[in-house]
């Protein structure tokens, strides 16, 4: 059994600590995720969208959706409905007014949604995106099993999480990056120390790669593929129910 980190040294719950980080650094977050990854982000976003293009998904949650840049990026595909679902409300805050803004609050939404318990019936969603989120399910196949509860059969599942680089030199520069440089620039912008500490700790211990797809499939999603995304810092999941 995988190791439990925490965001914080605490008795609360991970699932209040990860809420209390979040809602800690929504000033900065878009920030700091957009200048931490160069702008790469963006771009696996974007190939993360494209994956579910094919099934022309008309109804879409974005889970652990933080301030909706995956759910925004969904858009491209002209869905009914996207809802962006979090625990954290300052994150989800800063979503919502990044919607009013692009015009989009009439298709984008925002709810308060636990990837544990989700409010939403059966076979409700064409779709689901995850970004950088399932890392932080306080229990992975509970939340990975309301997904498939609430996905409607054909539907598809993406998802991108951080990952360790296999390959030198690539490990060994993520090394230096993840445990010195990020949480040196962390510390300089946000007001939450331990939230860049907590990323590459989180990491560690998260099962990669062919562990994840296997864990999606016994929860009972089909045709699980990884795919590693630039030299392995990224991984890609797809799947289908």
């Amino acid at each position: 059994m995988a190791k439990t980190v925490t965001p914080y040294n605490s008795e609360e719950s991970k699932k209040q600590q990860v809420e209390q980080m979040f809602d800690n650094i929504a000033p900065t977050y878009d920030f700091l995720n957009h200048f931490l990854s160069a702008g790469i982000d963006r771009i696996w976003r974007r190939k993360a969208v494209d994956s579910i293009a094919s099934i022309q998904p008309k109804v879409i949650l974005d889970l652990a959706t933080g301030t909706g840049d995956f759910a925004v990026e969904s858009l491209r595909l002209k869905p009914a409905q996207v809802i962006g679902g979090d625990i954290s409300d300052q994150m989800m805050n800063v979503g919502r007014e990044k919607a009013v803004k692009l015009q989009v609050a009439d298709v984008l939404s925002f709810q308060r949604v636990d990837s544990e318990n989700m409010p939403f019936e059966d076979n409700k969603f064409d779709a689901i995106t995850v970004g950088f989120g399932v890392r932080n399910f306080e229990h992975l196949e509970q939340g990975l099993g309301e997904m498939h509860r609430v996905l409607r059969p054909g539907g598809r599942v993406a998802i991108l999480e951080v990952a360790q680089p296999e390959h030198f030199p690539m490990r060994q520069l993520y090394h230096i990056y993840f445990h010195f440089i990020l949480p040196l620039v962390g510390r300089l912008y946000s007001k939450d120390v331990r939230a860049y500490t907590y990323l590459p700790e989180s990491v560690s211990v998260f099962p990669q790669g062919g562990d994840f797809t296997a864990i999606l499939e016994r929860v009972g999603f089909k045709n699980a593929v990884y795919r590693p995304l630039t030299f392995g810092i990224c991984a890609f999941y797809t799947c289908e129910k």
